[in-house]
């Protein structure tokens, strides 16, 4: 201490001494100071001084000694006053302390101050009170962050409040009200600032702000956004409906919605499939038949007799018919010579009576079956030469059929993409106008004398007059009596009166594809007969069959394909266009049976995710609903393959599939290909990758676009599967040789958005790529390009190609020309011959007590679907070969068909004295095991 410190002191002892002997001793015995106020921890608030307070009693004198030195006596300001009960004295002092001081003061703690009291026995110190400048930093430490729980989920939202002395408290605010624990339980923000709610409810969405403040300053962290959502939940499924036919094979559907929970704020929807879909069996309706008559009874008294029979074979089932006539039957067993006197007589008479009426029932019997047989004979039962049927299934030969076909590959030439590679249906027919026919044997038609033994379960033979030969000829140019082409007339509509000889008609095709967005078209002339008409590379065809135009009748029929903008889907936006639209033509023109028109579609049906539907314009360019592909329905048939629609129809117009994916996991296929061609300046290559519906006829749009631009395949077109899960396309270039070629940045990657591709049916989507290589000696390039849905499937085109130096000298990858024949007429048109055709459908069609085959047929061939539409038809059996007609008119594939017949027949001779339902369906025709399997063998023959 220095020597003004030292002198203080001394001179506050004297003071002491002073006020002791003053005061006297009696007062001040046994007692030392004792503090009824210390002084306290002080925050300086910006430039505010503070007070320091101490009070003691008894206390003669109190001093402040801050940071160990002793305070001046003139900065203390004291009051002093006599307690009234005890007579001591308490002495209250207080001493400023400023900003500056503290600034000033640079120890090892923080500014501190304490009291120092005196009495006459000594003296006493009070705690040290610290003085510190208050403030609040702006910035928090930690802000609360947002969040999505789902519901009954814990929330914790993290706050670390800004730096300052002293601690900032912290308080929390929801929408701009405080949040207090104690009002909810649920609720806890004691855990080190942090906000905690135990079982998140959706009251507890909202936006949360962390309040940090202390003696300085309050602050308000970013806001957070808590959301609370809830995931959806399946009802329980609905009952089965009802299966959706009446007769034969359908299905039957049971629903549920995400609505146990709804989702709410973002949650997730219900995950599966909204729509279950079962197969299901409805039992055909049985009519009843009648069993054989019982024996005759005994002749009784009253020269009767009598017999029964039941209608058991079949009984009547599901709903069918009752038997027609009576089940009892009496006769006079006389003659009407009984006498009941001479009951003995009369007993010998009916004796002999029912000897002669059974003899004669034997005659007529054996009668009855020989004339049988020959009928049966003359009919045309019997199988004829096996080597009459080798060519009946095939189409015509040519002399030059392998000499310049244009569809027959040549190694020599680059393949040809006109002609799709996975889509089987019709693409175009062989030029056989300028070709000259060789004639083939013919295939039912009777052959002179001849007799042939048939290897097969059986043997029969058949006695033939004539042999019919082939002849080329122009299809017929008779129209319906009175008529005449109008010149001029839209629509290929046939119109007028009067005669005229007309010009043989070729068909025609106009392409849209070089010449903007009109209709592809073709058309043809038919009669009688029927034939195939067919868009070429465009995956549709027309078949009309045998019969469906009258005798001494022919039409112009065309079929194009509209390249507008559909008009066809819903307005909700939910449907999309999985096929082109079709219109085949003219209006108002009828058929006796139905045509057979095929579509390809681009839908993937290999799961129950689609809800499919066919769709006809209306006269007023509106679009009606004709069905659903998996109803049942008596104006329209539709059997959905993998690539392509075999429909049934009966009024000309415009028809359309559309699709409504069900589920995320709808699909439909996409072909991918790239082309490429160098640019005019011979250093950048162009790289154009399309992703197109895949369908032919969306596919050659882009191959009549290249051709115009002499681009060239990179490598085979491929196929990707595209989700209906709502994420995008990506198409990359990868692996491109770095030394050689160069792209520009950010461009190795473009993107389709979902509803681009979704919604793509009409126009193909294109993205390019422009490489630029580092010499004119780089001529070869290899790359790879990656076309991916986001969170779905993959595929890879792999580029390996040589640049030319003028490309003009190269060939061009499409080599092969238009098809100009786009129809076929009369037999060639179809697979099956019209004799088989036609004994089929007499073997078929033909009904008896125990109900039509023709159920059978279409069972056997899997066209068991829908079968009240066939029934309604005037053949039933002549419409399902047409189907199936349609269905392998490429493949050719007659094994099928054969397999069936030959199944049938083997069923019928299996159950023939069986009572089960097979029976009753086996046994519709006499003989029929017999024409079945002939004709089984005789499709045999001419498929080998």
């Amino acid at each position: 201490m220095d020597t003004c410190g030292a002198a203080l002191e001394q001179s506050k002892i004297r003071y002491f001494q002073r006020q002791r002997s003053r005061d006297g001793l009696s007062a001040m015995s046994g007692t030392l100071p004792h503090f009824l106020q210390e002084p306290d921890d002080a925050y300086i608030v910006k430039s505010n001084p503070i007070k320091l307070r101490c009070r003691a009693r008894p206390a003669l004198q109190i001093f402040f000694k801050c940071n160990g030195e002793w305070v001046h006596q003139n900065q203390h300001t004291s009051l002093e006053h006599t307690e009234l009960g005890t007579g001591l004295k308490i002495r209250e002092v207080m001493i400023n302390v400023s900003r500056q001081q503290v600034e000033d003061f640079h120890g090892p703690e923080d500014y501190w101050c304490l009291c120092v009291a005196w009495s006459h026995l000594g003296t006493s110190k009070s705690r040290k009170a610290t003085v510190r400048i208050a403030y609040l930093r702006k910035n928090f430490e930690q802000e609360p962050q947002g969040m999505e729980v789902p519901i009954n989920g814990m929330i914790v939202l993290h706050c670390r409040p800004p730096e300052g002395v002293p601690a900032a408290e912290v308080e929390w605010l929801k929408n701009e009200e405080l949040v207090s624990s104690l009002e909810d339980i649920n609720i806890d923000t004691r855990a080190d600032h942090n906000l905690i709610i135990n079982e998140a409810r959706l009251s507890d969405s909202g936006n949360y702000t962390c309040l940090a403040s202390n003696i300085v300053a309050r602050r308000r962290s970013a806001t957070a956004t808590v959301i609370v959502f809830v995931n959806g939940g399946w009802s329980s499924w609905t009952d089965w409906s009802e299966c959706n036919v009446r007769c034969g094979r359908g299905i039957q559907k049971r629903t549920r919605t995400c609505t146990n929970p709804a989702p709410l704020n973002g949650g997730a929807f219900c995950e599966g499939m909204s729509v279950q879909k079962s197969t299901c069996t409805s039992p055909c309706p049985v009519d009843g038949g009648w069993a054989e008559w019982t024996m005759w009874s005994v002749c009784s008294s009253e020269c009767e007799r009598q017999r029964t029979r039941e209608c058991t074979d079949p009984e009547p089932k599901h709903g069918g018919r009752l038997c027609d006539g009576a089940a009892l039957d009496t006769d006079n067993c006389t003659g009407d010579l009984c006498i009941q006197a001479d009951m003995e007589s009369s007993n010998d008479v009916a004796l002999y009576s029912g000897l002669a009426a059974g003899l004669v029932t034997v005659v007529v019997l054996v009668i009855a079956v020989t004339l049988y047989r020959r009928n049966q004979s003359e009919y045309g039962v019997d199988v004829i030469d096996s080597s009459a049927l080798t060519g009946g299934f095939q189409s015509f030969s040519f002399k030059s059929a392998r000499q310049g076909n244009p569809l027959l590959m040549n190694s020599s030439m680059q393949p040809d993409l006109t002609v799709s590679r996975t889509y089987t249906g019709p693409i175009c027919f062989p030029d056989s106008m300028e070709k000259e026919l060789i004639p083939e044997p013919a295939l039912f038609d009777p052959l002179p004398d001849l007799k042939v033994k048939v290897h097969s379960s059986f043997m029969v033979s058949l006695g033939v007059s004539e042999r019919a030969e082939y002849h080329a000829k122009a299809p017929s140019q008779t129209f319906p009596r009175g008529v005449v082409q109008e010149i001029g007339g839209g629509g290929g509509t046939l119109r007028g009166r009067g005669k005229s000889q007309l010009a043989p008609v070729q068909p025609v095709l106009v392409s849209s594809m070089m010449t903007g967005k009109r209709p592809l078209r073709t058309s043809g002339v038919f009669g009688h007969g029927g034939g195939r008409l067919v868009v070429p590379n465009a995956g549709v065809s027309l078949l009309v069959p045998h019969g469906a135009i009258e005798e001494d009748t022919t039409w112009e029929l065309y079929m194009s394909i509209t390249q507008q903008d559909s008009s066809a889907l819903s307005d909700e936006g939910q449907e999309i266009l999985l096929s082109p639209e079709v219109t085949y033509g003219p209006p108002g023109l009828t058929f006796s049976c139905p045509v057979a028109l095929t579509v390809a579609h681009c839908a993937d049906v290999s799961s129950e995710d689609w809800n499919i539907k066919l769709k006809r314009q209306t006269q007023d360019n509106s679009w009606e609903e004709v069905m659903t592909v998996e109803e049942e329905s008596t104006s329209c048939y539709c059997l959905l393959d993998t690539q392509c629609c075999h429909l049934l129809v009966e009024r000309p117009g415009c028809y359309a599939l559309v699709g409504e994916a069900l589920t995320q996991a709808a699909g439909k296929r996409l072909r991918l290909a790239a082309f490429g061609n160098m640019e005019p300046n011979f250093l950048n290559y162009s790289i154009r990758v399309y992703c197109v519906d895949d369908t032919p006829h969306a596919f050659q749009e882009v191959v009549s676009v290249e051709r115009g631009r002499g681009g060239r395949l990179l490598e085979e077109p491929k196929t990707l599967l595209f989700r209906a899960n709502s994420f995008s396309l990506q198409v990359s270039i990868q692996d491109i040789p770095q030394f050689l070629w160069s792209i520009k940045p950010f461009t190795t990657c473009q993107e389709f958005s979902f509803s681009q591709v979704w919604c793509s049916s009409q126009s193909p989507l294109q993205c390019a790529f422009s490489l630029e290589r580092y010499s004119p000696a780089a001529n070869q390039l290899s790359c790879k390009i990656s076309v991916r849905q986001v969170k779905g499937h993959e595929q890879i085109l792999q580029v390996y190609t040589t640049i030319a130096e003028n490309e003009k000298d190269t060939v061009p990858f499409f080599t092969q020309s238009d098809c100009t024949i786009t129809s076929q007429t009369g037999s060639r048109a179809f697979k099956i011959p019209l004799s088989i055709h036609q004994r089929i459908c007499a073997t078929f069609d033909t009904a008896n007590a125990k109900g039509k085959d023709w159920q059978l047929l279409a069972q056997k061939l899997h066209i068991d679907r829908n079968l009240g539409y066939f029934a309604r038809q005037t053949s039933p059996s002549a419409v399902i070969l047409s189907l199936w007609e349609a269905q392998h008119q490429e493949r050719g594939d007659l094994d099928t068909l054969a397999s069936a017949l030959e199944e049938i027949g083997k069923v019928q001779s299996k159950h023939s004295t069986s009572a089960d339902t097979l029976d009753r369906i086996s046994k519709t025709i006499p003989s029929s095991d017999s024409t079945m399997n002939r004709s089984s063998e005789e499709l045999d023959a001419n498929h080998t």
